[in-house]
């Protein structure tokens, strides 16, 4: 069973690289028809790979992420605007407080230890 799974990857892989190569065969100035043959190939690549184990498993995960978001309950616009503004403040003081580290640092090393000040 595992020989099959396999050679189902492989299709999906070689109908890809099949997408591709339309792209590249197709003449410079017909840029759609390459488009489309890339397009065609992943699609043929996506129906060859559902009839997979590794692809069923794919949708059932991709099933079970959709109704985890369902679930997540956002903040209303108030609590974002709020959050928001906090987050500024906490970068602003931040900001304050490195550039005074920087600045006394600066000043330490420089003037005081160096004597570079002067």
């Amino acid at each position: 069973m595992q020989s099959i799974e396999r050679l189902k990857i492989v299709a999906a892989l070689s109908l890809v690289a099949l997408g591709v190569a339309g792209f590249y065969m197709v003449p410079a100035g017909q840029s759609f028809l390459g488009s489309v043959s890339v397009a065609v190939g992943l699609v043929a690549a996506g129906v060859v790979m559902w009839f997979t184990t590794l692809g069923g498993t794919f949708v059932d995960y991709a099933r079970d992420s959709i109704k985890e978001a369902q679930k997540v309950v956002w903040p209303s616009k108030k609590e974002t605007w709020q959050v928001t503004a906090v987050v500024f403040l906490f970068v602003s003081v931040l900001a304050l407080f490195m550039w005074a580290v920087d600045s006394g640092l600066a000043w330490l090393f420089y003037d005081i230890v160096l004597g570079r000040g002067k």
